[in-house]
């Protein structure tokens, strides 16, 4: 995951689809999954603060957060109805992620990010739907055209058949030409929370603490 700096062209593409965020959303740009793409997210304040005050490590392995993802939050799970490797990996949890005893784990740690919006840029190499496709695990997709598209009709019923959201570049500025559909998850996955974490250990030192979720 690659940051890059933002231009004119992505303040432009914030105000058009700043309607359809929550209050204080920020933006950065990345180039993510092989594809340059603008993420807008919040901070979770309570989550964010749990663990500065912990010194928490972070939270990057997959072992680690398979293991969390099947804990309930804040609540004591005997170890012995863990399976071997489960309570393996519960020994080997970073600091901070958990409160372990020798009968009990209680997990601590909830996703520090929430994802709202993923605009992919259409390239030479991939179709603008596959690209932002990519993000469907992760949260509400759109893609920007460098134009609007006058004899590409079929591409927005495309998108909207994917829940994908359309902007477009022309003489007046961004134009939102279809709004993405809400992002309904059939299932939360550690892939997904992989997907966060790994995002908030590389942007939260520039982030500020916006909003609480559960």
């Amino acid at each position: 995951m690659t940051v890059l700096t933002q231009t004119p062209a992505d303040r432009a593409i914030r105000d058009c689809v700043a309607p359809l965020l929550p209050a204080r959303t920020s933006m950065v740009r990345l180039r993510l999954l092989g594809t340059d793409v603008l993420l807008f997210h919040r901070l979770v304040r309570d989550e964010h603060q749990r663990r500065e005050a912990a010194a928490a490590e972070p939270v990057n392995s997959m072992g680690a957060l398979q293991v969390l993802h099947a804990l309930p939050a804040g609540l004591p799970v005997p170890l012995e109805t863990l399976t071997r490797p489960e309570q393996a990996e519960v020994r080997r949890l970073p600091s901070g992620a958990a409160r372990v005893t020798a009968r009990t784990v209680t997990r601590s740690a909830v996703r520090p990010l929430a994802v709202d919006l993923a605009v992919a840029r259409a390239t030479r190499t991939r179709h603008p739907l596959e690209a932002a496709g990519q993000f469907a695990p992760f949260c509400r997709r759109a893609i920007l055209l460098k134009q609007p598209p006058v004899r590409h009709d079929d591409l927005v019923l495309e998108a909207a058949l994917y829940g994908i959201g359309v902007l477009a570049q022309d003489r007046g500025g961004i134009r939102l030409l279809l709004a993405p559909a809400e992002h309904r998850p059939q299932r939360h996955t550690a892939a997904a929370w992989h997907f966060v974490e790994d995002l908030y250990e590389r942007l939260s030192p520039r982030t500020e603490p916006d909003a609480t979720v559960s």
